[in-house]
């Protein structure tokens, strides 16, 4: 038999509690049965009861396990590009403290919601390029995650079809991920300066590598700082940047994936992690494995029938 938890000080405490408690029991009805001229050995019956529920219940907290039912367990690997926008308008702080410092925070979690998965890094910029190729190493990931700055942009614009590509060919032609689930995640406010040809989502769809974006911002947007000031267009007026949701939208429609939106406390995360859990795919490897399951709810059960008793039947205590 295996235990789920390990013995510990609460259940000396339990334990020890019950012991005291009844001791002064025992001594406060013995006392009482002498004064009264009687008998009390009534009382010996229920601590054997309540003791030995007692000791059901501590089983069962402790989780018993036993029983070894095998079977097989397919493993299907996983293997994403994360696309992370880098331009300008990141910087925006509708999303506290900033968007793009919100999404290197919500890809480390991801990171450890998703712990057997590869994830690849690319930056997406006028020009994009590959900050990390696919990897299982998640704490090397993690470390490039957090030196990502939009100052990495020389322009400040950026064509996000032309991160898709990138990502595209990238993760098609690495030898590794042949059998293994392939998708793309885009991290954007959705503001793109470049364009973006059909063809390209339509290689992704015929490709089997589903595009989910991942909008960043909000509809009313807010101004981008420059050192003590803001940005500005060339009217010298403060530049307003809000998030593009019918761009983003399209894009994860036309490439067969999902759209999901940040939200301020990052429990979008699992709504994407569940996404990439849920895509289909071929098994890499099939284990024969054996569990020992919890078995806790037998002592359970057993000790609630005998609280049952204790409450039903009735012993003299004293006798006369």
């Amino acid at each position: 038999m295996n235990w789920l938890f390990p013995f510990s000080r609460t259940e000396f405490i339990f334990i020890g509690l019950f012991i005291c408690f009844y001791i002064g029991y025992v001594w406060r009805t013995f006392r009482l049965a002498r004064q009264l001229n009687t008998s009390a050995w009534g009382v010996i019956p229920k601590f054997f009861l309540r003791a030995s529920y007692l000791i059901l219940l501590i089983i069962a907290l402790l989780g018993p396990s036993f029983g070894e039912p095998e079977g097989d367990v397919l493993t299907t690997g996983r293997d994403t590009f994360l696309i992370v926008d880098i331009s300008r308008s990141m910087d925006a702080g509708d999303v506290v403290p900033t968007r793009l410092e919100r999404i290197k925070y919500d890809i480390q979690q991801l990171c450890d919601t998703l712990p057997t998965e590869r994830f690849g890094l690319i930056l997406a910029s006028s020009e994009s390029f590959v900050l990390s190729p696919l990897t299982s190493d998640h704490y090397a990931l993690k470390q490039f995650v957090r030196e990502v700055h939009t100052s990495v942009s020389p322009t400040g614009g950026t064509e996000l079809c032309g991160a898709i590509e990138l990502a595209r060919q990238k993760i098609l032609t690495d030898p590794s991920t042949q059998r293994r689930v392939k998708a793309i995640v885009l991290f954007s406010d959705g503001e793109n300066f470049g364009n973006c040809e059909r063809s390209l989502l339509s290689r992704l769809r015929l490709e089997g590598v589903p595009l989910i974006t991942v909008g960043v911002g909000t509809e009313a947007g807010a101004s981008i700082r420059e050192g003590r000031s803001f940005v500005r267009d060339n009217d010298r007026q403060i530049v307003r940047s809000r998030l593009n949701r019918p761009f983003l939208q399209k894009l994860a429609r036309d490439g067969r994936g999902q759209y999901v939106e940040t939200d301020g406390n990052g429990t979008y995360i699992n709504e994407l992690a569940s996404i990439l859990r849920g895509l289909k795919g071929r098994g890499i490897s099939q284990n024969h494995i054996a569990v020992s399951t919890n078995k806790y709810f037998y002592f359970l059960l057993a000790a609630l029938v005998l609280i049952s008793l204790d409450v039903i039947i009735t012993i003299r205590t004293f006798r006369v």
